[in-house]
């Protein structure tokens, strides 16, 4: 029996077939038979497929909703004070996700839905005549997209299945089982050094927001800091920042300069996911997501304030006293009707929807001040040089800030950072406010093997570093498929 279905992803209508007698395995298969594959002839085809990977990052698995769920909730950045917010984001906020927990099942199926659009394009393009320049760029664009859902993936689940061709029907989904992290961070690093070496450093006019070689370069030294190759890492991010000197990314003077609607993709954004309100299903939930239930209209003027990101009282300690960026990043209060109501909320997101859950709020992936970090912490694994050119980049960050400079000898023992481990702690609570709601806090306490010890009073134990594998894969293919550890099967 076969069923006919309408995708409709960034203005691209496809339509496809799918059958209803056999469940979709890693929801990859349904997208594959692009109208009995001879959808991709030209370039215009090549541009409309592309321009669908690149709607995938909106869906709910990705940054609609669960990387924020995932990298703040799950953290000691955000909580769920009110359980009407959600269940299965509060399981996740208190460390009890289970298999079936729908966080877990909709970021591996949409992830996967996603790389399948890469894949198209990927197996699609290398017969099509066009342009061999703007084959090539479509070409990184696609790796840089499938290698950035594979870096979500592994270091949320572990191993994972690594899909590089195209599925061309369901049953092909059974013959892949979970490969080891490493040979899916092998293929990350292949597929970001690819892009890189052929992806402009920007674009202008309608291409603006694209992926480009600065994000391809950020990203790979992001790869390679979490894999501890430090030497690897510092590289990369050094030829990101070198390219300061040549005007194409800088540290904005002012840290509200950065976010708002009228701040995206400015010269400190180096890859943001693209929304826009009013158009069919492209705007972004976050100004209603992150609003306090309850606030009516005073947070966020239309649609439904949902609570489900809202800032800790740890969170709210973590800022130095006059840190400009906490202005710009929470508040503490709202008025309601005349009352001043006590809450902490965050207004990175602010603005006025179009409709419920339809906001011109784009979210950031990577920006210039995430790569300084980045940096600092790659030369102090290399070898702690008091007051060296790591502490350099990390006071670059608390300067905008508005803070004064950390050094090895301070008399201030706050601003004191004697050796290694002190500058360790010292980047992890500059990326901490400086990143604060973008989704990189639990990821970089993973990274640095301090999520234990950092999250264990809120509950989590050891082998919450990864989340667990979906149970309908494990039902669909439990030949291949096996659960994470200590979670029950």
């Amino acid at each position: 029996m076969k069923n006919i279905i309408i995708l409709f992803a960034a203005g691209v209508i496809v339509v496809f077939t799918a059958s209803s007698c056999k469940k979709d395995f890693l929801d990859l298969a349904p997208i594959a038979q692009q109208n009995g594959n001879n959808f991709y002839k030209t370039a215009e085809d090549m541009k409309n497929a592309l321009a669908a990977a690149y709607g995938g990052l909106q869906y709910g698995g990705l940054y609609y909703s669960s990387m924020h769920v995932i990298g703040d909730l799950r953290s000691d950045n955000t909580e769920i004070t009110n359980v009407n917010a959600g269940a299965d984001p509060h399981a996740v906020d208190n460390f009890q996700n289970l298999a079936t927990n729908s966080i877990s099942s909709t970021t591996w199926a949409d992830h996967y839905r996603a790389i399948q659009s890469t894949n198209i394009v990927l197996t699609k393009i290398t017969s099509v005549a066009m342009d061999e320049n703007l084959k090539s760029r479509y070409t990184g664009e696609a790796k840089f997209l499938r290698a950035l859902m594979y870096f979500n993936l592994v270091r949320i689940f572990g191993d994972v299945p690594l899909v590089t061709q195209m599925i061309a029907n369901p049953q092909e989904g059974y013959d892949y089982g979970r490969e080891s992290s490493e040979k899916v961070y092998q293929q990350i690093a292949t597929d970001l050094t690819d892009a890189a070496a052929v992806l402009p450093y920007e674009y202008t006019g309608g291409d603006i927001g694209r992926a480009t070689k600065g994000a391809a370069m950020s990203l790979l030294g992001k790869v390679y800091l979490t894999q501890k190759k430090w030497d690897l890492a510092a590289q990369q991010l050094k030829a990101v920042i070198d390219q300061t000197n040549l005007n194409k990314y800088q540290l904005l003077p002012a840290y509200a300069q950065v976010f708002g609607i009228a701040n995206e993709n400015g010269r400190e954004s180096i890859f943001e996911v693209q929304f826009k309100k009013g158009s069919n299903g492209e705007g972004s939930p976050y100004a209603n997501q992150f609003a306090p239930i309850g606030s009516g209209t005073a947070v966020v003027a239309i649609g439904n304030p949902l609570g489900q990101n809202i800032p800790t009282a740890d969170m709210n300690n973590a800022y130095e006293a006059n840190d400009l960026r906490k202005e710009v990043s929470m508040r503490n209060s709202y008025v309601l009707n005349g009352n001043t109501v006590a809450y902490n909320y965050i207004v990175k997101y602010t603005g006025v929807p179009a409709a419920n859950l339809d906001s011109d709020n784009n979210w950031i992936v990577l920006r210039y001040a995430d790569v300084l970090l980045m940096y600092a912490e790659a030369l102090n694994e290399m070898g702690f040089v008091a007051d060296g050119p790591a502490f350099g980049y990390l006071n670059q960050v608390r300067n905008r800030a508005g803070l004064d400079n950390k050094s090895a000898a301070n008399a201030n023992v706050a601003l004191r950072v004697a050796d290694q481990s002190a500058f360790r702690l010292a980047v992890e609570q500059e990326r901490r406010v400086e990143l604060a709601f973008e989704g990189h806090r639990w990821f970089d306490l993973v990274r640095t093997g301090r999520a234990h010890a950092v999250l264990s009073p809120l509950g989590m134990q050891e082998h919450h570093a990864v989340f667990p594998v979906p149970q309908s894969q494990i039902d669909i293919n439990p030949g291949k498929i096996k659960q994470n550890p200590m979670y029950p099967n």
